[in-house]
């Protein structure tokens, strides 16, 4: 009697390696797109977050009859001065806010004009998050190189209704 030996033949094999090559070669660099996506959208979330801490800290200010001087706070030491006169529970807020920034070895920056917070950046590693968002995945090859301050102003543009990149074309 002949017994036959189960299992697989050489070619069969052949083709599923290359078939599962094939498949890897066109998944991997969709793959990596999501990452860079996701981390993109996550400094961007965690602008708006900075932002809306900043304008509810104004918003406490504001009731107390306390007006916010326009200009940058950034993740340094926020003191008084830099706000108000009289604004020492506004410089702790946000002191603290920064703080747990800084403790994750992120950078933030605020920009404060007519009384409110009109743009927010945060750096954290290589990829930097505004708000008003103006990084996605497709614009940020041309634009990684951004320091914090060019982003925080391409964000006031973008929040003053003009397009940040008009002028450099990305």
């Amino acid at each position: 009697m002949k017994t036959t030996k189960k299992g697989f033949t050489l070619i069969e094999l052949i083709v599923v390696i290359a078939i599962i090559g094939v498949l890897a070669a066109i998944l991997v660099p969709s793959m990596l797109g999501y990452v860079t996506k996701s981390k993109i959208q996550g400094a961007n979330s965690t602008a708006a977050t900075l932002a809306k801490a900043a304008n509810s800290a104004v918003t406490d200010l504001d009731e107390e009859d306390i007006a916010i001087s326009d200009g940058d706070l950034d993740g340094s030491k926020v003191t008084t001065a830099d706000i108000s006169e009289h604004a020492d529970d506004i410089a702790n807020s946000i002191n603290t806010f920064f703080n747990d920034f800084k403790k994750l070895g992120a950078k933030a920056k605020v920009r404060f004009s007519g009384g409110v917070c009109v743009s927010a950046a945060i750096q954290s590693g290589n990829y930097i998050g505004t708000y008003p968002a103006i990084y996605t995945a497709k614009n940020w090859k041309d634009h990684k190189t951004d320091s914090l301050d060019e982003a925080l102003g391409k964000a006031e543009t973008k929040a003053n209704g003009t397009d940040p990149f008009a002028a450099t074309g990305g």
